[in-house]
């Protein structure tokens, strides 16, 4: 008898997230359904595990796509329909025990807007460059501050040279105070 492995989802209106927590599995083995047959088995320490359910409606098995890591399997189904799904299974009743939310991933319906923002599904990280200037201290950040002062003082100069400049032109004349006696 095959046992059952940690199983969390989250979703959107148009995909779910399923992950599969099962480290160092072996002999993997997905299917999934366009009517929404999901399965999963795979082999670890000599016991074999097996997750076989019933989506609660059609997905798009040419856009969805799957990652097999150390630690878990993920798999992001694409939905068929852009909707909000009530349950994740069309099993009545209570779930099954193995079946979690996953809560990390979890947006609420009237937030998935908001979260568009921050979606960074398919970005690549390695290419912003960030971290690589280790020594920026607040020396740079008061540089770059004065650099943008002079630029707005006008042609690069900074604000202290263009006064200095204008009092070399005019000359200093000394003041002579009138006494009468």
């Amino acid at each position: 008898m095959s046992r059952h492995p940690s199983v969390k989802w989250a979703q959107r209106s148009d995909k779910l997230y399923i992950t599969i927590e099962l480290p160092d599995a072996n002999d993997v083995k997905l299917n999934l359904e366009p009517e929404g047959k999901f399965f999963f088995s795979a082999v670890k320490d000599g016991n074999s595990y097996e997750v076989d359910i019933d989506l609660l409606d059609k997905v798009n098995v040419e856009e969805s796509k799957y990652n097999i890591g150390l630690r878990h399997i993920v798999y992001v189904i694409q939905k068929a329909e852009k909707k909000w799904w009530s349950k994740l299974i069309k099993q009545e009743g209570k779930p099954p025990a193995f079946l979690k939310v996953d809560w990390d991933k979890w947006v609420d319906e009237d937030e998935e807007d908001a979260d568009k923002q921050f979606d960074f599904d398919g970005m690549d990280f390695s290419k912003l460059n960030m971290g690589e200037d280790d020594d920026l201290d607040m020396d740079d950040l008061k540089d770059e501050e004065e650099a943008e002062k002079n630029e707005e003082a006008g042609k690069g100069e900074s604000v202290a040279t263009a006064e200095e400049d204008k009092a070399k032109e005019e000359p200093i004349e000394p003041v002579v105070k009138e006494t009468t006696a």
